[in-house]
């Protein structure tokens, strides 16, 4: 007996400090909301999903004790009578060479999770069932099955029985059927051993055991245990996930995150994210921004396949190339005067019709396109490896990455919010952001804040000015400076307000000029299109560089009585009990 309590005292000076777990948050995802609550993003390093004890049902308290740990709520951390009968079980499973059967207490096991290593040995087994009783005596039975519902591992890259719920049945807790309850709480002894799929039987034999020891333990009755017992195991993991996506928008959402909260915080500190994001405004801006570069990337003409590979292993080189937008790879393996036959890497034959290749002239440097296009034979050969995208309509399009790129802002202008954007044709070519981190002259999209300066200083919308040739000599060697008016035409003596109407560059040169650079400097600093503006005339004509956001905010401004807009991306964010960290 003294040796007894000489090994227990060497191993309570060796136990790490269980303290921590009264204050302890599991690692939990950030979730990112559109404003209409459609998930569009999942931020994590663990798949997880808190939920607090009282919100998590009964079913699942009884069907995870039934599996784990019947006599949890009587035991102080350890069960001698289940250490008795897995041993009893365990002479028998030595004789019959099966594998040992553990008897590890709900308390152990988060003992096991939370502070201790997976090693097989009799040292951490007694560290183990010590910290068992420790716990048991500074948290109560409530907390330490929230940890472990919340805590354990259920396969399929989930942790905690909230995220394992959305992964294989896409249901919340609290609509899930007793066979499914079941058979969460089957996966905790092995989760790959019972993946519902790889493995259907030997999932199915465990969900049974569980259910049947839920009808032991009187959790259920004989006749639901028998129509249980009946269902089969149907999840939903190799579905795709319904999930919108606009990675430029939320690249944007995730920088402003860490920027505000941090890195722990934004993978593991389970934040609930609301956007200003529109979906369906979303989808119609990032459509039309692709279409609009595809559309006038083709005006220029065709530069050619990816490749031309007669062998039969051609997609080989291709499988890691991330196909952008609609495109998919094809092989031609047939050309005639009137289409191009195609196929693709599964073999999917189609057909490219003359009437689709006609965009497809001879790209030639410096904006020229070469003859028209007569016959297939003109755009394509056989073997030439393309990209391709299949029309509504089912027609086949040839495609190409086009040079061009561009962003789209679509904001509201009385909030700020913004309810799309997109930086460019497609993420996985450029994760650089045109909306956000691009600088470009903004040309003509400056001028209306030269005339907010010139009405600010007394000019009126019918005040004349001169609409002629403008001459400015720049120096030596610089020679001299002559804008024109687009047409190249000159109109006189016109009223203010008609120099903004038609964009007329010589009238908004000479009210730069009257007024003073410095006045219109002002005005872009004031609205944030650009700080320390230089005070040369050709920034009247939008010479100088902003961002695309940048502008959008400023054009807010008309629409507000000259009130500064910020942009809004974020309308608030909650930390992982519900409550507001962040309003925008």
């Amino acid at each position: 007996s003294l040796l007894i309590l000489i090994t227990i005292f060497y191993f309570l000076t060796t136990l790490p400090d269980y303290s921590s777990l009264k204050d302890y948050k599991p690692n939990v995802m950030t979730r990112v909301h559109a404003s209409n609550g459609h998930l569009v993003k999942e931020y994590s390093r663990e798949y997880r999903i808190f939920i607090p004890i009282d919100d998590i049902p009964e079913d699942i308290k009884k069907a995870f004790i039934s599996a784990e740990d019947k006599n949890f709520y009587n035991h102080y951390g350890v069960d001698p009578l289940g250490i008795l009968r897995a041993s009893l079980y365990n002479i028998r499973n030595f004789i019959l060479n099966r594998r040992p059967q553990g008897a590890s207490t709900i308390t152990q096991q988060v003992a096991k999770n939370f502070l201790l290593s997976d090693e097989l040995s009799l040292s951490r087994k007694i560290k183990e069932a010590l910290l068992a009783f420790k716990i048991e005596q500074i948290l109560s039975k409530d907390r330490i099955l929230e940890l472990y519902l919340n805590q354990i591992y259920l396969g399929a890259g989930t942790y905690g029985i909230a995220a394992a719920s959305n992964r294989y049945f896409e249901k919340e807790l609290a609509n899930l059927t007793v066979p499914e309850v079941a058979y969460l709480a089957a996966l905790p002894k092995a989760p790959s051993r019972y993946h519902p799929i790889k493995n259907y039987q030997l999932a199915l034999e465990r969900r049974n055991w569980v259910l049947k020891r839920m009808f032991a333990n009187e959790y259920i009755s004989a006749k639901e245990l028998e129509r249980y017992i009946a269902e089969p195991i149907e999840t939903l993991l190799h579905n795709e996930k319904n999930i919108l996506s606009s990675d430029y928008y939320l690249e944007v959402i995730r920088q402003q995150i860490l920027d505000i909260f941090g890195e722990d915080y934004l993978y593991g500190g389970g934040l609930s994210v609301r956007t200003s994001l529109d979906t369906e405004a979303q989808l119609q801006a990032d459509t039309a921004l692709k279409e609009g570069l595809l559309t006038y990337d083709k005006r220029y003409g065709y530069r050619g396949p990816i490749t031309n590979d007669p062998s039969d292993n051609w997609f080989d080189d291709l499988k890691d190339i991330a196909l952008p937008y609609n495109f998919q790879f094809a092989k031609v393996i047939l050309v005639n005067n009137n289409s191009a036959h195609i196929k693709t890497p599964i073999n999917q034959i189609g057909e490219i019709k003359l009437s689709n290749l006609t965009w497809a002239r001879e790209y030639i440097r410096g904006g020229y396109v070469g003859p028209k296009i007569e016959s297939a034979k003109d755009v394509l050969k056989e073997n030439d490896i393309i990209y391709f995208s299949l029309r509504n309509d089912g027609e086949y399009i040839l495609e190409q990455i086009p040079d061009i790129n561009g962003g789209i802002v679509v904001m509201d202008p009385h909030s700020g919010r913004v309810i799309a954007l997109s930086g460019g044709f497609d993420f996985k070519l450029s994760n650089f952001n045109r909306a956000f981190q691009a600088k470009r002259q903004p040309g003509s999209a400056f001028k209306p804040f030269v005339y907010i300066s010139a009405l600010e200083n007394g000019l009126q919308p019918n005040t004349l000015i001169l609409d002629a040739p403008f001459v400015v000599d720049q120096g030596e060697r610089l020679g001299k400076w002559k804008p024109e008016n687009y047409g190249k035409k000159f109109y006189g003596p016109s009223p203010l307000r008609k120099g903004i109407e038609n964009s007329r560059n010589l009238m908004t040169i000479r009210i730069a000029q009257y007024l003073g650079m410095d006045k219109i400097s002002e005005v872009a600093d004031r609205v944030d299109i650009m700080d320390d503006m230089p005070e040369v005339l050709s920034m009247a004509l939008g010479a100088g560089e902003t961002t695309l956001i940048d502008l959008t905010s400023a054009y807010a401004s008309f629409v507000n009585g000259g009130k500064k807009i910020n942009p809004i991306l974020i309308d608030r964010i909650q930390d992982r009990r519900g409550k507001n960290i962040y309003l925008a």
